[in-house]
C-alpha cells in the first residue's frame, strides 16, 4: 500500500470535514518518480477543538508515527484547523534548498 493511501486511512480517524494530502517529494533532493517522502496534510475536524497548535500536531502524530521513519516518510508539514477557523485556503510550503535544480535551454 503506499504511504499517501496509509496516511490518509490513518487520518481518517479524526472524521475530517475537509482532507487534502500533497505527496511534496517531487520538490526535494533525491527525488525519483514514484518517491514518498515529502507530504503536506490539510485537516479540518471538530477533533482540534480547544487545542492548541502543538496539540493538534501531537494528535496528528499520534495516528501517523508508524510511518514517520528514515525508510518511510522523512518530512510531514500538518496544517490542522477546527471548522470555524478553515478558510479554505492553505499556506504554500516553502522551496526547499535541496531541490532539483531546473535549467533553460
Amino acid at each position: 500500500m503506499q504511504l499517501q493511501t496509509q496516511l490518509e486511512a490513518l487520518v481518517q480517524q479524526l472524521s475530517p470535514s475537509h482532507l487534502e494530502i500533497l505527496n511534496e517529494s517531487s520538490g526535494h533532493g533525491g527525488y525519483f518518480p514514484g518517491k514518498e517522502s515529502h507530504f503536506k496534510i490539510t485537516i479540518v475536524s471538530d477533533a482540534f477543538q480547544g487545542l492548541r497548535l502543538v496539540q493538534r500536531h501531537q494528535k496528528v502524530y499520534g495516528l501517523v508515527g508508524d510511518l514517520l521513519a528514515p525508510s518511510k516518510i522523512h518530512a510531514l508539514a500538518i496544517h490542522a484547523y477546527t471548522q470555524d477557523e478553515w478558510t479554505g485556503e492553505r499556506p504554500d510550503s516553502p522551496d526547499c534548498a535541496h531541490a532539483p535544480k531546473h535549467t533553460s535551454n
